[in-house]
């Protein structure tokens, strides 16, 4: 068959506009994830990592409305799903009304990144029963009754829970007791919770940042202070403090199919400390 120059240009375009069309699948292409506390921080890094691979996400928040509407606005202007949904995670109706706004939004969730979490570093003899019923409820019993959701509004094939920990649980600092505490109980809970929900194909996994560079270490003064600079000194993988990207991988990773034969296991995305 013989085609005219007119012939070749259109094949040359039809090809071109097929090209273009393909859209590249990502890791949770079709999934719906749901990260606590990810208006900023780590929390904002996992959300929209999760996005770029295809996830439909709801990015919830506690009080930073105005930042966790950038994060939202940052996903959608590169073509992703997210929706900012407030939710005080250490308060169960608080935590109903996320999931089952999400479910309307998206449809049922299958991820769950437990990331949520308070600290302040003080001595022992200042710490009150305000604030250790503040971190506990927070960063313990938030975890609980974000899993307890998970259970009622993830599909029937289950899904993936992951728990943001910290190296703070097993190498704790001075006047961190408290919080490297809440740390601690999240590793456990984590590992109790992947035994009791693996029949029922939900996989439960933590992941443990080390010294990441976020709003709160600079609220504490750490960076740039001396103890910061030690800090950095002593992690082998570079002299930086890790950043919200470098720890949304291993997040993206466990809550992807390519984990699906983990659970219990913990990664510390910390640059190499311990």
């Amino acid at each position: 068959m013989q085609y005219t120059n007119y012939d070749t240009f259109m094949i040359v375009e039809l090809n071109e506009i097929h090209r273009r069309s393909i859209v590249k699948l990502g890791k949770l292409t079709g999934k719906v994830a749901i990260v606590t506390g990810a208006s900023k921080g780590i929390g904002a890094g996992i959300a929209k990592s999760m996005a770029v691979e295809g996830a439909s996400v709801a990015v919830n928040y506690s009080t930073s409305k105005e930042e966790a509407d950038r994060v939202v606005a940052d996903i959608t202007a590169k073509g992703g799903k997210a929706i900012a949904i407030q939710a005080d995670m250490s308060k169960a109706a608080d935590v109903q009304r996320l999931f089952k706004e999400t479910n309307q939004a998206f449809g049922a969730p299958s991820i769950l990144v437990n990331n949520a979490g308070v600290f302040k570093f003080e001595p022992v003899e200042a710490i009150t029963e305000d604030e250790f019923h503040r971190e506990y409820n927070t960063n313990v019993l938030g975890i609980i009754l974000a899993s307890q959701q998970a259970l009622k509004f993830f599909p029937s094939e289950g899904g993936s829970i992951i728990n943001i920990s910290s190296i703070a649980s097993q190498n704790p600092v001075p006047h961190s007791a408290l919080y490297s505490s809440t740390k601690a109980a999240v590793d456990t809970l984590s590992l109790a919770l992947a035994k009791e929900l693996g029949p029922r194909n939900i996989r439960v996994n933590i992941v443990a940042p080390g010294h990441t560079e976020t709003e709160g270490l600079h609220q504490i003064g750490l960076i740039g202070s001396e103890l910061g600079n030690m800090l950095i000194a002593s992690t082998p993988l570079g002299s930086r403090f890790g950043q919200p990207e470098d720890i949304a991988p291993s997040v993206v990773f466990l809550a992807s199919d390519d984990a699906s034969w983990l659970t219990g296991e913990r990664i510390n995305a910390s640059g190499g400390v311990h």
